[in-house]
């Protein structure tokens, strides 16, 4: 165990190889009696679980499950431990061991049903989905500078920009196929695009009239019926072929395509499993973990007939909204990790993987709105690569003095032609809504082309 790394600390070094060495012997997991048992060490059970966590915080083990269920396991020493998926994301070694699992052929997974204990088990402020390296990266990175501020100071400043963001991203989660330039004419114009089927117009302006919510009640929101229900009918209005089942804890089963999971079905059940969710989630002080948890939670109970995923994402927001952090919006999240991440709670109520997604997701929706990242962002290899192109087409679009209809025909086409259509479509129409008079010189644009540009913009 020589090559494990610790951060100094008075703690003999010792303890830390012996409890880890015990674990290395147990690939498949093993609970934290088993270690204690097996330790040479005399030490309290309180004691021995800080230096587990200590021993994770710092990547020389990892754990899964929460309370008495959770179990500890050995890093693999013969690969890094952490890897990119697909060049984006991070994923610990038990992620990866869970998005095996879901990519698995659905024949080969054993059915499973709602497990009351996996929500039992959480105890508010005891029990936690992200560790305190976690929780203190990701308040790191979302401070703004208005603390001590009133509620809801932050997302009114930024409220024009997450309007957009947080409508598009979350939309495209659910397959929407609306663009970046499309949403930000149909939230700020009314204007909805050509083409697109009415509900993929509807779930936009649903969003828009949910984010209003958040930022209108900033001091009245939180895990409470009221907000939680009242997201799901603005989410939801004109979706649901029952208008009644807006905002109502549903009364029928529900399915879950491309899963084994099959949620609760009698409806009482579901109203106790709703009540606790919100009770716990509601007594749980770090707002990422609040976060976390609601998006864990409030899909894998499946509350209302459809679109919780949606509520789950707006809900997140609730205590970043309440404590000025910035908003998570989902910005270049791949919804097809951010459904198997989901599907790993689902079918074997393991967060690893959703996890790593999650703090991933969040870190790169405070690159865009934080003031005051302490350290910045590493440069998107995407941007990277096609600099010349992305420059050349914000270039073009504004010395042909295009409108927002125009320009997304003219970058749709480009993007066809020759690059990754939807990345370039989301980073060129990116630049286009943030353009200002202090950055033009990126792409050698004259005052005088820029501003005849924006009058016919506008």
């Amino acid at each position: 165990m020589s090559d494990i790394c610790f951060v100094p600390k008075k703690i003999p070094e010792e303890e830390f190889t012996s409890i880890a060495s015990v674990i290395a012997e147990f690939p498949e997991g093993v609970a934290i009696s088993a270690i204690r048992e097996r330790i040479a060490l005399d030490l309290s059970l309180r004691t021995l679980q800080r230096r587990l966590e200590r021993l994770e915080d710092a990547g020389n083990i990892t754990s899964s499950g929460t309370g008495k269920g959770t179990r500890y396991f050995p890093m693999i020493p013969t690969v890094e431990n952490q890897e990119l998926l697909d060049g984006v994301i991070p994923l610990s070694a038990r992620a990866r061991e869970i998005r095996s699992h879901v990519l698995g052929p659905i024949g080969s997974r054993t059915p499973v049903g709602y497990d009351p204990d996996f929500l039992r088990s959480y105890v508010p402020n005891q029990t936690a989905y992200l560790s305190n390296t976690f929780r203190q990266d990701l308040a790191r990175v979302g401070q703004v500078g208005v603390s001590g501020l009133p509620a809801g100071t932050y997302i009114r400043q930024v409220l024009h920009r997450l309007l957009i963001d947080l409508s598009w991203n979350s939309s495209r989660l659910e397959g929407n196929t609306y663009s970046l330039l499309e949403t930000e004419r149909l939230i700020h114009l009314g204007e909805g695009a050509e083409g697109k089927d009415m509900k993929e117009t509807q779930m936009i302006l649903n969003h828009k009239g949910a984010i209003e919510m958040l930022a209108e009640q900033a001091e009245e929101i939180g895990f409470n019926r009221y907000t939680i229900c009242n997201l799901h009918a603005l989410l939801s209005d004109n979706l649901l072929a029952d208008p009644g089942a807006c905002g109502r804890l549903r009364d029928r089963e529900v399915g879950i395509g491309g899963s084994v999971f099959h949620p609760l079905a009698v409806p009482q059940q579901i109203e106790q499993r709703f009540i606790e969710v919100l009770e716990k989630a509601d007594a749980i002080e770090d707002p990422f973990e609040q976060a976390f948890f609601a998006m864990v939670h409030l899909p894998y109970l499946q509350p209302f007939e459809d679109v919780n995923k949606r509520v789950s994402r707006l809900a997140a927001n609730i205590p970043l909204v309440r404590h000025n952090l910035c908003p998570l919006s989902f910005i270049d999240v791949p919804p097809e990790e951010y459904i198997h991440g989901l599907m790993g709670i689902y079918e074997l109520k393991q967060v690893d993987y959703f996890r790593d997604v999650f703090v991933w997701a969040y870190q790169r929706s405070a690159a865009r709105y934080s003031a005051v990242l302490q350290s910045p962002g590493d440069p998107d290899p995407f941007q990277v690569r096609y600099r010349s192109e992305i420059k050349e087409m914000v270039a073009a679009i504004v010395k042909d003095g295009l409108d927002k209809r125009g320009a997304t025909e003219r970058i749709a086409l480009v993007a066809r032609a020759e690059i990754e259509e939807a990345k370039f479509i989301e980073v060129v129409e990116t630049e286009l809504l943030s353009l200002h008079e202090g950055s033009i010189a990126r792409f050698r644009l004259r005052p005088s082309e820029f501003t005849d540009w924006k009058t016919n913009w506008k």
